[in-house]
């Protein structure tokens, strides 16, 4: 038996090795980037306005002009017009480059326009105001985006803006995920008295989905032999392999014997934390083995606490739970570390957890009201109001 600490570095240090491919721009949402991103030119590109209004020479004004002959408009995406007499200005909207000759933008809502004549109605201007500098940003080959962040719509944005439809992201692993158990049938089919419907499976794969990782779905009986048999095909065609079910000390529960015998090597059994004591882990050199317990909230929690760090960084991202306020004093005399489900508020901008622990780990009911796990440490039974611990979130 190992401690949660023990696991979770057990884990970290077994990652995944991705390959790179290529995807569309807009595929590439979630995804973790595999090369950086360079401004193929300055960020913005030329002297941008930011303001619809008009343009001038700060120092006309500065001599105590405030009437300015209009000589044009200054479009979006047109050439640079020239700004050349004195006492004029161009109108100008936003986004446009900034005309030759002019320093200063107004605002229309700074500015009364009658009979082609500008007057600014305000006492007080800067230099370069309402202007967004060519290069502010960022400079030409600057990098924007550096390898290991997660792809989100601001970075398809950026990516866009320089030119790249296609986008170099790393591989997820093969995954299968597997539920055991002779009580279980197709999520279609209406159960039995003594029978239930598959849901773990379907969790699991979904918790996958939100990080664009896809999976397969199998379901096999507590039967050694059928474990062998189906095992060994699944281990032949995929790298990641989530189990739930058939790893505890019952007389049906084959899986850490049938795995073992297949080659994966053990690298635990059995961690001291509430739920999901059972929790197995193994890999050789082609597979990474997580068989998690079967009772939902147990498979639900091992799987943020452990199966989704490893994928995130075994891709070259970081995981880094945050941390959350214990709301109301709660006690667990085990030693164990405790995984809490809490219903998280925002009160002053601090997270404040409001423990929910429902009826035990077989309530996946309760995982509706709650928004994840407060880790409450194994040293601790007492647990205080105010004291801060880690969060495992799983409404992501």
């Amino acid at each position: 038996m190992v401690s949660v600490p023990e696991a979770t570095s057990i884990i970290l240090s077994h990652l995944f090795r991705p390959k790179k491919e290529k995807v569309s721009l807009v595929l590439s949402t979630g995804r973790i980037l595999a090369g950086s991103i360079q401004a193929d030119r300055d960020f913005p590109p030329f002297d941008r306005v930011t303001m619809d209004g008009i343009v001038i020479r700060e120092n006309e004004f500065l001599e105590g002009v405030r009437s300015f002959k209009i000589t044009g408009t200054q479009a979006a995406g047109q050439p640079p017009m020239k700004l050349t007499e004195s006492g004029s200005c161009l109108e100008v909207m936003t986004g446009a480059i900034l005309p030759e000759g002019a320093d200063t933008v107004v605002r229309y809502e700074d500015v009364e326009i009658k009979d082609k004549i500008a007057h600014i109605r305000i006492d007080k201007i800067s230099k370069g105001e309402n202007i967004h500098f060519r290069g502010m940003d960022a400079r030409e080959n600057t990098i924007l985006l550096s390898a290991g962040i997660r792809i989100s719509p601001a970075e398809i944005a950026l990516m866009a803006s320089v030119g790249r439809s296609e986008v170099e992201v790393f591989t997820h692993p093969k995954t299968a995920i597997i539920s055991t158990g002779d009580e279980l049938v197709p999520v279609n089919q209406v159960p039995l008295p003594h029978q239930i419907r598959i849901s773990n499976a379907y969790a699991l794969q979904a918790a996958l989905h939100e990080l664009n990782c896809e999976s397969n779905l199998s379901h096999i009986r507590d039967q050694k032999e059928a474990l062998v048999h189906n095992l060994s095909t699944i281990l032949g065609n995929h790298e990641l392999i989530i189990l739930s079910g058939g790893v505890s000390r019952g007389k049906f529960d084959y899986v850490p014997q049938v795995l073992e015998s297949l080659g994966i090597k053990k690298l635990f059994h059995q961690v001291t934390q509430k739920p999901g004591k059972p929790f197995w882990f193994g890999t050789d050199d082609q597979h990474a083995v997580f068989a998690l317990p079967g009772n939902p909230v147990s498979t639900y929690m091992c799987f943020y606490r452990y199966i989704r760090p490893w994928l995130i960084k075994s891709l070259g991202a970081d995981s880094l739970f945050p941390s959350a306020i214990l709301a109301r004093d709660f006690s667990f005399k085990p030693l164990l570390t405790y995984f809490l489900q809490v219903k998280i508020y925002y009160e002053k901008g601090k997270a404040m957890a409001y423990p929910d622990p429902g009826g035990g780990s077989g309530d996946f009911v309760n995982l509706k009201e709650v928004d994840g796990f407060l880790e409450l440490p194994a040293e601790q039974t007492d647990f205080m109001a105010g004291e801060v611990f880690s969060f495992i979130p799983f409404r992501v």
